[in-house]
């Protein structure tokens, strides 16, 4: 009778690749919640300059970084923009093919937008101390450098 004995490099290997999974799928998680968290503001800043059809706003966000946004994602959100009263939308006809819809920033959408800007100004200021207080050295790491001197 044949016993199948357990092969535990596999079974190291399978853990491994498991882990390596648990990581990418971490950071995928954290991309994609910064990516949504940021998805509003910048499709805002970006129609506060010019208003555009969907496709070329989802190319100009690699500008931000948030090149891998699923297109899903992104077209719920405008039309969520819109449902909410940030964006107004309408059909442009003029070009050669299909219509596309086109999308513009309403006031709303504009207070929105001086309202992220006004609280990212507090959070920078907040960054901003920490990393001066982050960068200080601590006087003892002072006291032991002056020792070995």
């Amino acid at each position: 009778m044949y016993q199948q004995q357990p092969l535990l490099e596999n079974e190291y290997t399978w853990y491994k690749m498991t882990d390596e999974n648990k990581e990418k799928e971490s950071l995928n998680a954290v991309t994609d919640a910064w990516s949504k968290n940021w998805l509003v503001p910048v499709l805002l800043l970006m129609l506060r300059q010019w208003s555009s059809y969907g496709y070329e706003l989802m190319e100009k966000m690699a500008a931000f970084g948030l090149s891998t946004m699923n297109a899903g994602t992104f077209y719920r959100t405008l039309r969520q923009m819109e449902k909410d009263g940030m964006v107004s939308s309408r059909w442009d006809t003029s070009e050669g093919g299909p219509a596309r819809r086109v999308y513009s920033i309403t006031e709303a959408g504009e207070n929105y937008l001086k309202f992220w800007a006004s609280s990212l100004e507090h959070y920078q200021k907040m960054m901003n101390t920490f990393f001066q207080l982050y960068n200080v050295r601590p006087p003892q790491e002072q006291k032991e450098d002056k020792e070995e001197e």
